[in-house]
């Protein structure tokens, strides 16, 4: 019988919105990681690049920190989730020496990937 594995990673304050990385994430969402990597390397957006990071990282977490070996080809990502991340505030200069607000949004990405553990086969 084989068991599944979980890892996740986080990146935190990517430069981008959450409403634009979270549209990048949703295509790769219950993909095997190999499929997903090829996905956002061919993805033009400029999300895709934290997108694949985190997927990445989340799956040599799982490769490296599981005390038992994981097969790579049953790595699938079982969530992936984009939320709101720290906004900063700054003011752009206007005419007769006013300042006018406005927010820097940042996204943080959530991925957790399974794994099934490899068979070892039997010696009869």
């Amino acid at each position: 019988m084989t068991t599944t594995h979980f890892a996740h990673a986080y990146e935190k304050g990517i430069d981008s919105q959450p409403r634009k990385t979270s549209v990048v994430a949703s295509l790769v969402r219950d993909r095997y990681v190999a499929d997903a990597v090829v996905i956002l390397e061919n993805t033009p957006r400029r999300a895709a690049k934290a997108v694949r990071k985190a997927i990445e990282s989340a799956n040599a977490n799982l490769l490296n920190n599981s005390k038992v070996s994981i097969d790579p080809k049953t790595i699938r990502i079982s969530r992936i989730s984009v939320t709101a991340g720290t906004r900063m505030r700054r003011y752009v200069p206007a005419s007769r020496g006013r300042a006018l607000p406005y927010e820097k949004v940042s996204s943080n990405i959530f991925v957790e990937v399974a794994g099934e553990e490899k068979v070892k086969k039997e010696n009869k």
